[in-house]
């Protein structure tokens, strides 16, 4: 597996191996021991998800806050969609910069997110089937998120304004500067 190091201290690209043959392919999606010997992060996924999300889907930009912030290893099974990752962590010097990646059923590219990131993305094709794992369980008690649309972060979601279906919840978050 190839580790890229992005912009953003502990924020990276995953390439995994990829044995592909007349058959078909094979990869290890995840390997705990060869993930902590590259980055020196050590994570315990707990929960996995997976959404179906079709053309002009934009979700995000949602977070925990501790004591359940999350940490993320996201990927997409099918289809492609701009991953978005934004650094909320306070006295960071990257805090309200991003990092957007195109991920798809075809690169098999991934990104790991440390806690204390918003997260988000939009879909590039026509469906998209999107999986992420979770070193902590889902609380709603602690749940945030920031507008998607904020000019001060600047997300270009490679999708035009006319085709972007949201949420209602997603339509209403506050801005960065809005947040506590």
């Amino acid at each position: 597996m190839k580790i890229i190091e992005t912009e953003i201290q502990g924020l990276f690209i995953i390439e995994p191996d990829v044995y592909g043959d007349s058959r078909g392919y094979f990869f290890e999606s995840f390997n705990k021991r060869r993930f902590e010997e590259q980055t020196g992060i050590n994570v315990d996924f707990v929960q996995d998800n997976e959404s179906r999300s079709t053309y002009g889907v934009v979700r995000g930009l949602h977070f925990q806050r501790p004591p359940h912030a999350q940490a993320k290893l996201v990927r997409v099974v099918s289809g492609r969609v701009l991953d978005v990752a934004v650094d909320l962590r306070e006295g960071s010097p990257t805090y309200g910069k991003h990092v957007a990646v195109e991920l798809s059923g075809e690169n098999h590219r991934q990104v790991f997110i440390p806690k204390g990131f918003a997260h988000g993305f939009s879909v590039l094709s026509e469906e998209a089937v999107f999986q992420y794992k979770c070193d902590d369980y889902y609380a709603p008690e602690t749940e945030g998120a920031v507008a998607w649309d904020d000019p001060d972060i600047a997300i270009d979601w490679r999708i035009p304004a006319d085709d972007m279906i949201l949420s209602e919840k997603d339509k209403k978050h506050p801005r960065l500067s809005e947040l506590k």
